[in-house]
């Protein structure tokens, strides 16, 4: 993209911001990469240097909002002016709300949903004073619709897909452009780095959370950065991640109560084998 010559990442350690950083240097951008997880943004940093490209890494929680914005200082002064700042980094729960503590909640909503607000506040001034500028922020498939034990990270997601509604309306003219990402199951290890706590059926595990998100998964992560990657380029504000994301969509839109009632029926015939 002939216009992004500098990119901010966050949780590039893994998934889908690992490969985004990774076709991204192919293009030769310069990266800004950033996650919880040292190891693994070593490796993605290692990888993208592989393309002869400027690349700084820094630990990094989205959820404190004072950290985010030192960072995006950072990166500015390491890297100039940041063309793209892909807001990816996410957490996942799985819970039902009656059994649902307060801490976890508001550790899935810090993650998810003001993970990406921080990351857009700390950028946009100075996109809106150049009048250019792309802020990519991942909601999720789970952004359009409920699903059992996931009510604080449809919330979220749920929440990210108003703030950013919003925020297109508002650059509107400015040459500023915001992107609403939504994947479906794209392989990543979004669901073995989470909590399982409950479902609908009583106690869950990690173990058994990821053997039923596995039997969703239809997108890679590298596919899902190319999809990410083409839809920013051509200027499309939602970008749906992979064709169960694309089905759920019309769904839910064509027929919402009829969805409801289809989806529902479909998740009792998975009782015992629920990704959730």
């Amino acid at each position: 993209m002939a216009d992004i010559k500098t990119a901010f990442i966050t949780g590039a350690a893994s998934g889908i911001g690992r490969a985004l950083a990774l076709a991204l240097a192919r293009d030769g951008v310069a990266l800004y990469l950033t996650d919880v997880d040292e190891n693994g943004l070593a490796e993605s940093k290692k990888m993208a240097e592989a393309h002869q490209v400027n690349v700084h890494t820094l630990k990094l929680d989205v959820s404190n909002r004072e950290a985010v914005e030192a960072a995006a200082k950072d990166a500015t002064s390491k890297l100039g002016p940041i063309d793209a700042v892909f807001n990816n980094a996410g957490v996942s729960l799985s819970d039902t709300v009656d059994k649902m503590s307060y801490a976890d909640l508001e550790w899935v909503m810090n993650v998810d949903f003001y993970g990406p607000v921080y990351g857009t506040k700390a950028f946009l001034p100075d996109m809106l004073a150049r009048g250019a500028g792309h802020i990519i922020n991942v909601s999720s498939l789970f952004g359009f619709i409920g699903v059992s034990s996931q009510s604080a990270y449809c919330a979220a997601k749920h929440a990210l897909k108003g703030f950013n509604e919003s925020l297109y309306y508002e650059l509107e003219d400015t040459g500023v452009q915001i992107h609403s990402v939504h994947p479906g199951g794209v392989d990543t290890n979004i669901v073995r780095n989470g909590k399982h706590l409950h479902n609908i059926d009583g106690d869950t595990s990690a173990e058994q959370a990821q053997a039923g998100f596995n039997d969703m998964v239809e997108t890679t992560p590298e596919g899902a950065a190319k999809i990410i990657l083409d839809g920013v380029a051509r200027g499309q504000y939602r970008i749906l991640v992979g064709g169960d994301a694309k089905r759920v969509d019309r769904l839910q839109r064509w027929m919402p109560n009829r969805w409801r009632k289809m989806f529902s029926k479909a998740m009792k015939k998975r009782r015992g084998k629920s990704p959730f």
